[in-house]
């Protein structure tokens, strides 16, 4: 009994009227991406002031937009004609077929704009239609505005009204593109893919990058970091993402003969990040997400992240950092990258028995004199394949 899913969101109605309408655009766009890649049927997604519109009857709707970046809220609506008394005929019918006996309910009203009732008026006169409607049914009818049994909202605007019972919680955040782009290192264990989907939404794209440790992970490493970015690929339906695979494998053994092996992993660490760097340039992107998290690993302890960024000026951002493992894990599981994370592997064979987590970025510096660093860079970045996600 719907004909429109309205679509609410929050952050964008801060923002100036210029990247307002911008921001919009970009979201009207992801919403019509996000209802295709998940075959809802719909004729038409507008923009009215302080909220967006889909034209659709299916079922589906109103869950699939929820799951749109900067999406707040949905509902599956029935639109009527901006009249009093046609959406208290409405919310009295949907009363009769929604509330049990015994059970009570509320009207929420709101009126966008200063003409017509008030929104306290709409709410009064809906709510005693639905009060005689049951009262001639033979129900009891019983009235809480704190926390009724059932709700019937109103949303009444200029010329039209809408009428509707469910509210579809959305992800939040900002449009996915509104913010630019960023590459994100991608492991494809439980933090990185947890790092990238808060990033993107907060509206940045993603591209991913997986430094191949071959021989010392196996394949199915690779397997488990394309599976993670195929379900980031599903959170951004509008464009298809590509994934650089990154030959790592030889950069570890250099460490590993030439440098302090309790050194490795915060030698691996920066050369991951002057590759992500190199890159970050090449596609023009904004920055690198990790998906470190303060204390997690030896790799990233306070100590050990200065040394890993000591005179490498490249832009970080960790959205990760203050999370523990516990918040961590339940974001993949809500996300769905959870499972995908704990397929086993091999794990890296070059982490040391010992690693070093007080490092001083003295030390590291001088340990990097011991390779050719730029050289190894250089090499790993101009074999790396690219592999493109969302392709049919």
């Amino acid at each position: 009994m719907f004909d429109v899913v309205i679509v609410r969101y929050g952050e964008l109605a801060l923002k100036s009227p210029g990247v307002r309408n911008l921001y919009e655009r970009i979201l009207v766009r992801n919403l019509e991406a996000m209802l295709r890649q998940k075959k809802v049927s719909f004729s038409r997604v507008h923009r009215e002031w302080g909220r967006i519109f889909i034209t659709s009857d299916d079922p589906e709707a109103a869950i699939a937009a929820a799951d749109v970046f900067g999406v707040v809220s949905t509902s599956a609506a029935k639109i009527i004609e901006a009249d009093v008394d046609e959406a208290a005929k409405l919310c009295a019918d949907i009363g009769t077929d929604i509330i049990n006996e015994g059970e009570s309910f509320g009207i929420r009203a709101r009126r966008v704009g200063k003409e017509g009732p008030s929104s306290t008026d709409i709410g009064r006169l809906c709510g005693d239609a639905v009060w005689t409607r049951l009262e001639s049914i033979g129900k009891t009818p019983k009235v809480d505005l704190s926390n009724p049994d059932r709700e019937i909202s109103v949303e009444m605007r200029q010329n039209k009204a809408y009428v509707f019972t469910d509210i579809v919680k959305g992800v939040g955040g900002l449009p996915l593109g509104s913010q630019g782009t960023m590459v994100a290192l991608m492991s494809g264990g439980i933090d990185s893919p947890v790092a990238a989907w808060l990033m993107m939404k907060r509206g940045v794209k993603v591209i991913p990058v997986y430094a191949n440790n071959i021989p010392f992970s196996d394949e199915r490493a690779l397997e488990r970091a394309i599976k993670a970015v195929e379900l980031l690929q599903k959170w951004s339906p509008a464009d298809h993402m590509k994934m650089y695979e990154v030959p790592h494998g030889k950069n570890l053994d250099e460490f590993m003969k030439k440098c302090i092996v309790k050194n490795t992993c915060l030698l691996c660490k920066r050369t991951m990040y002057r590759m992500a760097y190199e890159i970050m340039k090449k596609e023009n992107a904004d920055g690198i997400i990790t998906g470190s998290s303060i204390g997690q690993v030896a790799s990233q302890t306070a100590a050990n992240m200065h040394a890993e960024i000591y005179g490498l000026g490249i832009p970080l951002y960790h959205p990760l950092i203050g999370l523990d493992k516990t918040e961590i894990i339940d974001i993949a599981k809500r996300i769905g990258s959870y499972d995908i994370s704990i397929m086993p592997t091999s794990g890296c064979g070059a982490v040391p028995v010992n690693p070093e987590v007080k490092a001083t970025f003295g030390s590291i510096v001088k340990e990097e004199e011991k390779v050719d660093i730029e050289a190894l860079v250089n090499e790993a970045v101009s074999n790396a394949k690219v592999i493109h996600m969302g392709d049919e």
